[in-house]
């Protein structure tokens, strides 16, 4: 019987050799060797490289041991020394334990070795951290992605179309956390999914990739035993075989690099393209120059803020969660008097309670996480270990960022606005692609759209007034289509107008015309435009031209435009953008704004032409306010047309958010005066930013012009080049702050895997139907929002969050019943009287909150500000609710 089994077995092994290829026959014959002699020898060459980064850095020794208990000969690729092909060695299989960020060159390195072969093994939420254009690339190449984290341990089960080879195997199942990965590649399998609703993916297959749904290599998070037995089952799938094997006591498992190579003298190194070398450097980069010497003091505070704040926004947007999954909707007060009467108002249950009590635990035990490992950075910074503490910096925040709350409701009553572009509209080509376009926003939770209908002087639907509709949709009318789709599905539709911007080069090149054509409007009226003092109609840096704001003509124009939107369609709003003069140099070496009508309407008010003026001076000053003048006239005459036509149409504008003196001097918008004389409805501010601070430090001046409540505050947030995740953080940093909603730009970067967390944050159907907007239904918007801070108090008293004085708690309690009965009573009969009593409760109850706050001693001050907030702008909503609901009804 002996004699037998080694004859098959040996059979089985020529049979192999047959079929192998060099390489991997190299690779078999190493493990055979191992198998026949059992010898603690390992292969001269390594078959797996396993990738460290900082993300991974913390659980290095768990991911470690993993590997060397199933014995694999293994070398490390370090990220910070990975940069070329050449850099992966000779392996044949890469595995990538949540490697959070790659950057271009990284990316197509990986590229390049993966098209000669190579294999991947790819577990938790690497490449999440990347810059979009990378991430999506990656997410391509793997074949799938991590999408969101689960909220409980939940079971792993063997799917039908596990491979072959890892039936039978018992280790492969387990209850531990995880998170949906979601596959983009038609040939993926998915080889395992979690029990749980719609049972989603848990790993997936591809004939090059096997991607995981879990962080391997962690003990917080699963079994090592479960780990090494799907690292053996993923190893098996490409010929490398490791059951059975072992690692002897004396085998040396020091770390060795995988290293390069030899690359021929005569052999260049592989091109890498322009863009891939992008400025969007990795999470870690920014802390390269700091080195080992110390933090600056100014980078050492700018550090704390940052992940002061994003511990803020994780815990704050938690609370809501817990809320309003609790869905505790009693009177404060009595609620109040039940506690004290059973004697209940204690601090020995806070935080664990809380815990145990919420639906969402992992998240809670990740904010803890994040909190030491916070205190950890401060104490070795104290101690000067600044490398040790770059690392637990980077660790806290990638704990947060990796668990942050994405699989829940935490939206309240406010404007989800997203700006529609034309490419996105001319990709569409017909209704039935805008069908599923509109479908997959309303998914997310969007309730107004900013629709693309007039660029480069061109209209996107067929128009009386306008020269020429966009060639690109001929032959029928996407404005038409938008605002039925919009109307069916209980969203706004916006027209979005470039006002004074006629004529953009990128789009002429797109149209296959030249580069300098002017366009259908300036084609025909070429006296219609400005120019710089040399005379040229093009911006040096954008590439447009612009009309001349002080043309009657032009006026006249664009305004019976604009009328012609607002009657002919059904439209909830004109949304104006381009309402400005082209950017200008400070210095006056670049200036805009010499059309023929202005040069004669500002000699005949001065004597002088403005093209022989020079910068500074009175006549300069002179010469910037009359530009001023033009656009500000420009918005007040548009608006009262409008109003007059449609009362019920929303005017917004597209505008800058730098600081006024500046804007007025360089591109001669004003937007202040506008919103003082309540011509717009809504600003919404290009509050671009690549980080929550920066969007925090352009979004804070704004919001005290502001207080009187004459127009509503909608702070842009540009998806490009953001990953999902601060994406999410900047829409939280928004809520917690005083804006009555958000815009996002635009929807050819409303990625899926983005409008998927939209979804489960915001997109609950039947909440969008009912949902008072704020523009229109001010009281209604007051009373929701105010339910939401009501239901966080309710449920952080019910958990023994509050901690105060008996009477000052009693007089809290009483006072915020008192609230709500008066937003109740100003919601269902908005007259003068009730909105008098609301704005009284809420100006006494604003004035004792901070001393309330004070008292409680477990509300962080983060949290106490936010609440601040919030209640800052239900007194805005109540002014803007009285100026435009009471003010019209008189």
């Amino acid at each position: 019987m002996a004699n037998a089994t080694q004859k098959r077995q040996k059979f089985q092994r020529i049979r192999v050799l047959q079929i192998l290829k060099p390489r991997k026959l190299l690779t078999y014959l190493c493990l055979s060797s191992l198998s026949l002699f059992s010898s603690p020898v390992m292969a001269a060459e390594s078959v797996l490289g396993v990738v460290k980064s900082v993300e991974n850095t913390p659980q290095w020794e768990e991911i470690t041991t993993r590997l060397n208990q199933i014995g694999v000969n293994y070398c490390v690729v370090e990220t910070k020394n990975w940069r070329q092909e050449i850099d992966l060695g000779s392996i044949s299989v890469l595995l990538l334990p949540s490697v959070g960020s790659f950057n271009g060159s990284q990316t197509v390195a990986l590229e390049q070795w993966m098209n000669k072969g190579g294999k991947v093994i790819v577990t938790g939420p690497t490449a999440n951290l990347s810059p979009p254009s990378i991430r999506e690339r990656l997410r391509s190449l793997f074949g799938a992605y991590w999408a969101y984290p689960l909220a409980s341990p939940t079971t792993l089960e063997l799917s039908a179309n596990t491979p072959s080879q890892w039936n039978g195997r018992t280790l492969l199942e387990n209850t531990f956390m995880g998170a949906a990965v979601i596959p983009t590649d038609n040939n993926g399998q998915t080889a395992a999914n979690w029990i749980v609703e719609s049972n989603p993916p848990a790993a997936i297959v591809t004939d090059n990739s096997t991607v995981l749904g879990w962080r391997w290599g962690s003990n917080a998070v699963a079994d090592a035993s479960l780990d090494t037995a799907w690292l053996q089952a993923s190893l098996n799938r490409y010929g490398i075989s490791t059951y059975g094997r072992f690692t002897p006591e004396n085998q040396d498992t020091e770390e060795k690099p995988c290293r390069p190579e030899i690359v021929p003298q005569n052999e260049s190194q592989p091109f890498i393209p322009g863009w891939e070398l992008e400025n969007n450097p990795s999470p870690e980069s920014r802390f390269d120059s700091l080195g080992n010497n110390g933090f600056a003091l100014q980078e050492k505070e700018t550090m704390i803020q940052e992940l002061e704040g994003l511990i803020g926004r994780f815990e704050t947007t938690l609370l809501t969660a817990d809320a309003r999954a609790s869905q505790i909707n009693s009177s404060t007060s009595e609620l109040i008097n039940q506690l004290i009467s059973q004697g209940s108002q204690n601090s020995s249950k806070s935080a664990t309670k809380q815990v145990s009590d919420s639906t969402y635990p992992q998240a809670h035990k990740a904010l803890e996480k994040a909190k030491t490992q916070f205190q950890q950075f401060l104490e070795s910074i104290e101690q000067g270990r600044y490398s040790q503490a770059k690392r637990q910096w980077l660790a806290a925040r990638n704990t947060l960022w990796d668990d942050y709350p994405t699989d829940r409701q935490v939206a309240t009553s406010e404007i989800r606005a997203i700006w529609l572009d034309r490419g996105t509209i001319v990709k569409a080509r017909s209704e039935r692609d805008l069908v599923k376009l509109f479908d997959r926003l309303e998914k997310a939770g969007i309730n107004a759209v900013f629709f693309e209908t007039v660029n480069s002087g061109y209209t996107i639907h067929p128009s009386k007034i306008a020269p020429q509709q966009n060639p690109l949709v001929r032959g029928w009318d996407p404005l038409e289509v938008a605002v039925k789709l919009a109307h069916e599905r209980n969203m706004e539709l916006h027209a979005w107008v470039w006002t004074f911007a006629a004529v953009n080069q990128r789009h002429n090149v797109i149209l296959n015309l030249p580069e300098d054509d002017l366009g259908p409007v300036l084609s025909r009226y070429p006296d219609w435009a400005i120019t710089d003092k040399k005379g040229d109609r093009f911006h040096y840096t954008s590439g447009k031209a612009f009309l001349d704001p002080a043309n009657p003509g032009v006026r006249r124009y664009l305004t019976l435009l604009l009328e012609e939107i607002a009657t002919r369609y059904d439209v909830d709003g004109i949304h104006l953008d381009y309402i400005r003069y082209p950017f200008q140099s400070p210095t006056g070496e670049y200036t805009y704004g010499y059309g023929l009508a202005s040069r004669q309407e500002f000699e005949k008010l001065t004597g002088v032409d403005p093209v022989e003026i020079n910068y500074g001076g009175s006549l300069w000053n002179q010469w910037t306010g009359f530009r001023l003048k033009q656009i500000d006239n420009f918005v007040a005459s548009v608006s009262q047309r409008l109003k007059q036509k449609r009362p019920d149409l929303i005017l917004s504008t597209a505008v800058f958010p730098i600081p006024r003196q500046e804007r007025i001097n360089k591109i001669q918008q004003h937007w202040e005066e506008w919103v003082r004389e309540e011509w717009i409805d809504m600003l919404v501010p290009m509050t671009y930013a690549l980080d929550t601070e920066q969007l925090k430090t352009l979004t804070r001046p704004l919001l005290e012009d502001f207080s009187e409540g004459k127009a509503l505050l909608l702070p842009g947030i540009r998806l490009l080049n953001v990953p999902d995740v601060v994406a999410v953080d900047q829409m939280q940093l928004l809520r917690g702050m005083s804006a009555e909603g958000y815009a996002l730009f635009a929807a050819e970067n409303f990625r899926p895997s983005l409008a998927e967390i939209f979804n489960r944050l915001q997109g609950n159907l039947e909440t969008i139907s009912s949902e008072p907007l704020p523009h229109r239904q001010p009281f209604r918007s007051t009373q929701v929002r105010y339910r939401s801070l009501k239901q966080e108090w309710n449920y952080l008293i019910s958990n023994h969050q509050i901690e105060m004085d008996e009477q000052v708690l009693k007089t809290w309690g009483r006072q915020a019943d008192d609230l709500s009965v008066a937003f109740q009573q100003l919601a269902e009969n908005p007259s003068p009287r009730n909105f008098l009593a609301a704005q009284s409760s809420l100006s006494a109850f604003r004035r004792q909150f901070p001393s309330w706050m004070e008292q409680n001693k477990t509300i962080n001050t983060y949290q106490a500000q936010v609440w601040e907030n919030r209640l800052e702008t239900l007194t805005r909503l109540l002014n803007y609710g009285e100026n435009r609901i009471l003010s019209a009804n008189k």
